[in-house]
């Protein structure tokens, strides 16, 4: 009896000892992103008096938003759930520009609880001059910019992802969708 018994045990013991019998979680990972090419098309708004460049895997529509002015378009980079809010505004006079200035530095700043760091880059063309703001932790916005010639024309843009992010998981896509927001500000032209 006491050898079936330890027999019985042995098989027992040998049969569970393998590791690839063993089920182990997967470790966490994100999702591979395929980029799309960037084949630039130009977007001219003609009745908004600005044009500018941009890849043609997006969709530049007017703003939706009830309040929404004529001139205020969403540029939707659909394969990346993000979309690139444009207020353009025409200039009448010198105190509704610093009223501009004033409001696009609020939008930005009103960012300053949830963001770890707000990094100014200056913008300075021959046409125009600006700011473009990269917004670095867990803000609803991560960068926004505008730019103005300071007497007849002024447009801000701010991005936003259409779900709740987290920052590591889109830094990429992030870094992807700045260089076609920077080839919208380099290509802008007022018209």
């Amino acid at each position: 009896m006491k050898n079936l018994l330890l027999l019985s045990f042995m098989l027992l013991l040998f049969a569970c000892g393998a590791d690839e019998n063993l089920i182990t979680p997967k470790e966490r990972g994100f999702q591979r992103i395929e980029y799309p090419a960037r084949n630039q098309q130009r977007f001219v708004l003609n009745q908004c008096n600005y044009s500018f460049e941009q890849p043609d895997y997006v969709s530049v529509v007017p703003n939706a938003y009830p309040n929404a002015e004529e001139c205020w378009y969403n540029i939707e980079y659909l394969p990346f759930g993000a979309t690139l809010h444009l207020s353009y505004k025409s200039i009448k006079n010198r105190e509704e520009l610093f009223k501009m200035l004033n409001d696009s530095r609020q939008m930005v700043f009103k960012h300053v609880n949830r963001a770890d760091q707000i990094v100014e880059n200056f913008i300075h063309t021959k046409q125009f001059h600006g700011i473009f703001y990269e917004l670095d932790g867990s803000t609803a916005t991560n960068a926004q910019f505008y730019v103005t010639d300071s007497t007849h024309h002024f447009l801000r843009g701010s991005l936003y992802f259409n779900v709740k992010t987290n920052q590591d998981s889109i830094a990429p896509v992030l870094k992807y969708l700045k260089e076609d927001m920077l080839q919208l500000i380099n290509t802008l032209k007022w018209e």
